[in-house]
């Protein structure tokens, strides 16, 4: 690993248009700005030499370190202890609002809290992933630092009768001073982009209005959940998580705020996660509305409704939805590797925008028209213009859904006719007639009727495999694909079906792995890519969500349980595990918690359901955790 930490070893700190990673040190090590999509400018999680970083940690190097979530918020408390002193870095950003700026603020306290403790300060930013050259100027009230495109601003935070900041080694490229504090005292830094003035001192009283407007702002936002569940603290944890990867101008909710993060050490599959995911998003309706957060959820479905009526009457090959966007909606997502940086641990290329952004990926529509029914049954209705548009989007996938096609894997190795490319076209068809049924509005009925029971029949004729006993990845395999467990989820086939309680348990058999789940197995089928991976999160998820519905209670809490252990310190979940228990991949995901969010509502209502039904004891043998 060198000189990398751990992916797991780090906090998240966000203001609803961007964040950054700060790790279990003190550093930040990954921050874009002024957008979660916008070129880095700390990095070295990406290259430890020519990244960048931001790194706030005790000169004596035998410190040991924790660190914690205040209680209920998104601010982040990194601990420091030595025999001498103990201190702290308290990190976090002012939230910004619904109206997009480039003017973000990275603050950052230290204190001592017992003994005395000296901190070593180094900002050394690396703009545009490094390719653009900076200088550093110095001020009476701090330094900034400049390039064409971007002024960053160094604030400090001090009482007028505070000894000043003296900077060590002055240079022209990075900023590096020392803090001797004792037990009671504080001092901090706030770094601004795109400052509207010069390098100020900031006293104590102006940054504890920060703090507590901020503290403030994410104890009101949480205190909106609805949820009283059994895993109530590590739910509302995913949930503030959600909210820090969501776009506050538009409502767009991002993969994830990094790029690059491998889903192999020292392999290829590296990708660009900072753009919002149809599929993605759409799932965060039913997380955000399951816990009561109404606001967030009616903002995405008004952002999905742009992106349908952007590109209705489409006549394309990969139809009228992108499976990604930018947070602001446009789709100029093209793919350039960063071949001047090494990568995460050595792990390249380093990949920005995604190029399977024009991939045909047919299961979209039908999550997003999931979504959309979710949101009407809790009164977030589409308006005229938005049913019209739904139409014309219905109409072409009657014409496109017979194909192969990429699937939600974006795989690289060809297109094929995935199953659950056509269950989820199955869904968007029985949704629509719902909706239509719903509301009264016009529709192509007898049409739309006609084309789910085609996808019905085809995808039980082939999509099912007589020699495995279970449904498979697609038509032209044997291979197993544990997306296709959502498929009692979206209510294409019951819970206790026969053909279903037979898929679950070929699906343990060749997809779990002590209760962790692939995706599927790339020897078996090969997707284009070199190397292997670990298990994903979000499968494993959902595998515990199908038991809970399949009845099977025991085994489906004991594996929540376990996968609880893998977070990380916070809470948070990158995309993958891999057989040590580290985490790899983007980080923290966003899709791994909303499927967490969903699994755990799920398995509350089952687990009350079995409670309520206690007395009238079931025929069944017990079920064993073992």
């Amino acid at each position: 690993m060198g000189d990398y930490p751990l992916i797991e070893d780090h906090g998240l700190i966000g203001d609803l248009q961007t964040a950054a990673l700060v790790t279990t040190h003190g550093t930040i090590d990954w921050y874009c700005s002024p957008r979660f999509d916008s070129p880095s400018i700390f990095g070295s999680l990406l290259d430890s030499e020519k990244g960048g970083f931001f790194k706030v940690a005790p000169v004596d190097k035998t410190y040991a370190t924790k660190q914690l979530y205040l209680p209920d918020t998104a601010v982040l408390v990194t601990r420091f202890m030595t025999e001498a002193g103990a201190g702290e870095v308290v990190d976090f950003m002012p939230v910004t609002g619904t109206t997009a700026t480039s003017r973000h603020r990275l603050v950052r306290l230290l204190r001592c809290v017992r003994g005395t403790l000296t901190f070593q300060v180094d900002i050394a930013p690396r703009f545009n992933y490094g390719r653009t050259q900076h200088k550093l100027h110095y001020t009476e009230g701090g330094a900034v630092f400049v390039t064409d495109e971007l002024e960053l601003t160094v604030h400090a935070v001090r009482e007028p009768g505070d000894v000043r900041l003296v900077p060590q080694d002055l240079g022209d490229h990075d900023m590096h001073f020392t803090l001797a504090l004792q037990a009671g005292q504080e001092r901090g830094v706030v770094l601004e982009s795109f400052a509207d003035g010069p390098p100020r001192h900031i006293q104590h009283v102006e940054f504890m209005e920060l703090f507590d407007g901020t503290v403030e702002f994410w104890r009101n936002w949480l205190s909106q959940s609805r949820y009283s569940g059994r895993w109530r603290e590590a739910v509302e944890r995913s949930a503030v998580t959600l909210k820090l990867m969501t776009y506050a101008p538009s409502g767009a909710l991002v993969a994830a705020p990094t790029a690059g993060l491998p889903e192999q050490l020292g392999g290829e599959r590296n990708w660009d996660y900072r753009f919002t995911w149809i599929r993605d998003a759409s799932f965060s309706v039913y997380a955000l509305l399951g816990l009561g957060f109404t606001e967030e959820a009616q903002a995405f479905i008004g952002w999905l409704r742009d992106r349908v009526h952007e590109k209705a009457g489409c006549d394309g090959d990969t139809g009228p939805l992108n499976i990604m966007y930018r947070v602001d909606g446009s789709s100029d997502l093209v793919e350039e590797t960063l071949d001047h940086w090494e990568g995460y641990a050595g792990s390249s290329p380093v990949r920005i925008g995604n190029g399977a952004a024009d991939q045909l990926q047919l299961d979209i529509y039908g999550e997003a028209l999931d979504s959309i029914f979710f949101a009407h049954e809790r009164g977030i209705q589409l308006d005229h213009g938005g049913w019209t548009s739904l139409r014309t989007l219905l109409d072409w996938l009657s014409d496109h859904w017979d194909q192969p096609e990429e699937g939600l894997w974006e795989t690289r190795g060809g297109r094929k006719d995935f199953t659950y490319g056509r269950v989820m076209s199955w869904v968007a068809f029985d949704r629509a007639l719902r909706l239509a049924a719903a509301s009264g509005r016009p529709a192509s009925l007898a049409r739309w009727s006609a084309e789910r029971d085609k996808l019905y029949q085809q995808i039980l004729t082939r999509g099912w495999n007589a020699e495995r006993q279970a449904f498979v990845q697609h038509y032209d395999t044997k291979v197993l694909d544990s997306s296709l467990l959502r498929m009692s989820t979206v209510g294409f086939i019951t819970p206790d079906d026969p053909m279903w309680i037979s898929t679950l348990d070929a699906m343990d058999r060749e997809l779990v792995n002590d209760s962790l789940v692939y995706r599927y197995n790339p020897e078996a089928s090969p997707d284009g890519l070199q190397g292997s991976e670990g298990t994903f999160s979000l499968c494993t998820f959902i595998y515990v969500d199908a038991l809970a519905r399949a009845g099977r209670l025991n085994q489906s809490r004991l594996i929540l349980e376990k996968m609880l252990t893998y977070a990380n310190h916070l809470g948070l979940y990158s995309e993958e595990i891999d057989l040590t228990g580290r985490q790899l991949g983007n980080f923290p995901q966003a899709f791994t918690h909303l499927a967490f969010i969903d699994t755990a509502l799920t398995l509350d209502c089952e687990l009350n359901k079995a409670r309520s039904n206690g007395a009238a004891k079931s025929k069944a043998p017990p079920e064993s955790y073992l």
